[in-house]
């Protein structure tokens, strides 16, 4: 696999930071400083109160000629829900295990109560124990066939119009749906797709334009840059002269055993291949650090101290450094991400975060719709350089998977920038987000809404409340709320007008 290709799919299996943000409305600009008390606070940790349940869907949404069936797996909490005024908030489930993304939406959970909601939570296609085809589900691209965007929202559709007509009170609620990431670009464009389902959709760090040449290829990189460059000084720096130390230091004879004992790697580096592997790994990790900048300790992808890219830069300090001393500098940055709870015996460049992400799913994925282009030029940004070739990653996913991309289908299947008809969504990125990059971060109209969040990383606000958010987040919260209120407002407004 080329080195351009690899590096893409390495980012986009991660896919779930003082940044370059384009600049948004002053009204939806989430201030560094909150005027007022808010209504979130930090809540002491509780047990998340759920069934789990199945449906059956169809394998293939949109033919005639396969009935084949598969249990997708959903899950529902209903403390809170009231039949009288009340709503259903629904996850759009993204390239992972579905309990897992509900652990880490606290926000819904959060303001259930407030909504009067119901939560459900469900699973995407081919993730989790959402699997089509059970054990074969990805034995070759036949049984991947039905893994499309296309297919998954169907399967949303479907169980929204199921749970309206077997839960009694359901059937007249307003429907709002809520993802962040993958699953905030789903959420987005299942209300494009079906607005008489949802009545909106908060699409949180959703790059729905990270295609073909909508935003340029190396905004990506710049901003991960951007991160590191302003957490501590000569970080980005340190980085970017780090690859040519790890490159002189391969060359020399015993140099490849001594970066595998200076890095303690699992499994030793035995050729120069090898070597770019390495680099490879290096670089996801920085960008994963830049997307779970959080303010606090976290385990999204990996346990985390708080603010990690600040933590990280301490062993940036110095870019002027003999070559070993950068290589095990990069080793103590390593840790922070690796082992920051002190029990990795060793490191492993096949992994780099939680095992709950599907792999191999989201490598299909990436290799059909979901073809989002990244570049670098090692000038601008700290990484090593390397341009966006689309011929050498199709002959890669080709040599995977015996498919190729098709980069324009989901600009011509969901609007690209021409999405100006559409209502009621709500597009949260955070400034530290590299993926904010790709989102929208103006409003396009005043329905079609963006928030852009200072000191705000990977979808911030779907995380539960926290004492140490940034008061940007808080407010951006409240503004969520609101403009969620009002949809369901509006609703009952109009099903009243109806009777």
């Amino acid at each position: 696999m080329g080195r351009c290709s690899l590096l893409l799919l390495l980012l986009l299996l991660a896919f779930l930071t003082p940044g370059a943000a384009n600049p948004v409305s002053p009204s939806l600009r989430a201030p560094s400083s909150l005027p007022w008390s808010t209504s979130f606070r930090s809540r002491p940790t509780i047990t998340l109160k759920y069934s789990i349940r199945y449906i059956q869907q169809k394998v293939d949404h949109f033919g005639f000629n396969i009935d084949r069936t598969f249990k997708q797996r959903y899950l529902i909490a209903d403390n809170y829900w009231k039949e009288d005024g009340g709503s259903i908030l629904f996850y759009t489930g993204n390239e992972g295990d579905i309990i897992w993304f509900c652990n880490n939406t606290g926000f819904m959970w959060d303001i259930a109560e407030e909504m009067k909601a119901m939560l459900v939570f469900a699973e995407h296609r081919y993730y989790g124990e959402s699997l089509p085809f059970g054990a074969d589900s990805f034995s070759d691209s036949r049984h991947l066939n039905f893994l499309t965007t296309e297919q998954a929202l169907a399967d949303f559709a479907k169980l929204i119009r199921y749970l309206q007509r077997t839960i009694p009170g359901a059937r007249n609620q307003p429907v709002i749906a809520l993802g962040g990431s993958y699953g905030g670009m789903l959420a987005a464009w299942f209300r494009m797709k079906y607005p008489h389902l949802v009545v909106g959709a908060l699409a949180s760090s959703a790059p729905i334009w990270q295609f073909n040449d909508l935003v340029p290829c190396d905004i990506f990189m710049k901003i991960v840059t951007t991160d590191f460059s302003q957490s501590g000084p000569n970080c980005s720096e340190s980085i970017r002269r780090s690859w040519d130390a790890i490159n002189r230091l391969a060359k020399k004879g015993p140099g490849l055993r001594w970066l595998s004992e200076a890095l303690h790697l699992c499994t030793p580096l035995t050729k120069s291949q090898d070597v770019q592997r390495l680099k490879d790994w290096i670089s996801e990790t920085w960008v994963n650090v830049a997307m779970v900048d959080y303010p606090y300790e976290s385990n999204f992808l990996q346990p985390l101290p708080a603010w990690p890219v600040k933590v990280v830069c301490q062993y940036f300090k110095y870019s002027n450094v003999p070559d070993t001393v950068m290589v095990r500098n990069i080793f103590q940055a390593l840790n922070v991400y690796y082992n920051y709870s002190g029990q990795a015996k060793c490191l492993n460049v096949s992994e780099t975060a939680t095992s709950s992400l599907g792999v191999l799913g989201w490598s299909y994925q990436a290799c059909t719709e979901m073809v989002m282009p990244t570049c670098s030029d090692g000038v601008d940004d700290m990484f090593e350089p390397h341009s966006w070739n689309m011929k050498e990653y199709s002959d890669d996913c080709f040599k995977q998977w015996g498919v190729r991309p098709r980069p324009s289908w989901i600009p011509t299947m969901y609007g690209g920038k021409n999405i100006s008809s559409h209502t009621n969504i709500i597009f949260s990125n955070g400034e530290l987000d590299p993926w904010s990059g790709g989102g929208v971060t103006k409003d396009i109209t005043d329905t079609l809404l963006a928030i852009v969040i200072p000191n705000g990383a990977h979808h911030l606000d779907l995380r539960a409340s926290n004492a140490l958010d940034p008061v940007s987040v808080q407010l951006t919260r409240s503004l969520e709320v609101k403009y969620m209120k009002q949809w369901i407002s509006d609703f009952y407004v109009r099903l009243r007008k109806m009777n």
